[in-house]
């Protein structure tokens, strides 16, 4: 059963909470600190099996019928699995959360819960986040919040700014992302941002949320927010062109881009300051 744990928890998607968390330590001004290796460790697979667990147990209606679902992109669950991964998502999280919350300052411990209750209540009724137009792309502002609990751990204060970017990048990657599983979510009665807005309209949206990532990164870090602006300029237009479902997941695997390439420049930098003495 942990092997099968593991398959829900999508480990090609860990990166974008090992990322951030990296991320929030780099902010924080350390190349690395041990204290950090707790939250590693539990932003790995425990987190991400209560992302997607607590997703597929109760997407189990639109997961039937999604093409995508099935591999990397997500697994198709039996009923007979649901107790288990709920047992999966308790027996993994809450040490963790029970340990922070003895060592770290409060504030870390409030943004880490905080983290926690927003994913489940993303997928979980009564709030099921995602079947409601809007809220489904503010609640995936949680992706930065690693950039919050990290620095505070560490008992740093956050560069705000790059909080704020990064909640504004994940509004908009959330809704174009959306645009791919329209026919399947309406089909179900799932009313998504994508959903309500339609292909052309959500992709305005997006434009709108990832110029304001693109403002606020450059008041943190110019050519981050240049990244920004390539890419997500190239998905949009991309989309534009031939704006359909399929096309938008065509472009999926481009649209996962950002974060890695962002990080990896704004890591160079970083070391390079701290080589030369700047930081």
């Amino acid at each position: 059963m942990l092997r099968r744990l593991v398959v829900i928890s999508r480990p090609v998607l860990w990166i974008n909470t090992i990322g951030t968390t990296v991320m929030g330590m780099w902010l924080a001004g350390f190349l690395w600190d041990w204290r950090v290796l707790p939250i590693l460790i539990w932003v790995t697979l425990p987190f991400n099996l209560l992302i997607y667990g607590i997703n597929d147990i109760f997407d189990q209606e639109t997961d039937n019928i999604n093409a995508r679902k099935g591999g990397y992109e997500g697994a198709h669950i039996y009923p007979n699995e649901v107790k288990p991964i709920w047992w999966g998502v308790a027996l993994t999280n809450l040490p963790f959360l029970g340990y922070f919350a003895l060592t770290l300052p409060w504030q870390a411990t409030a943004w880490m819960l905080a983290y926690a209750l927003f994913f489940t209540f993303y997928s979980a009724p009564p709030l099921r986040l995602k079947a409601r137009a809007y809220l489904d792309s503010f609640s995936n502002t949680d992706y930065a919040f690693p950039l919050a609990f990290v620095p505070l751990a560490l008992g740093k204060e956050p560069i705000w700014l790059a909080v704020f970017a990064l909640m504004a990048w994940s509004i908009a990657k959330h809704a174009y992302d959306a645009i791919q599983d329209i026919p399947q979510d309406s089909d179900t009665g799932i009313v998504t941002t994508a959903v309500h807005l339609g292909v052309k309209k959500t992709l305005i949206w997006c434009g709108f949320w990832w110029l304001v990532a693109t403002v606020l990164f450059a008041m943190v870090n110019v050519p981050v927010a240049f990244v920004n602006l390539l890419i997500s300029g190239y998905l949009v237009l991309k989309v534009w062109q031939n704006p359909t479902p399929k096309v938008a997941h065509d472009l999926y695997k481009y649209s996962i881009t950002f974060p890695y390439v962002a990080g990896a420049v704004a890591g160079v930098q970083l070391v390079t300051a701290i080589f030369m003495g700047w930081y």
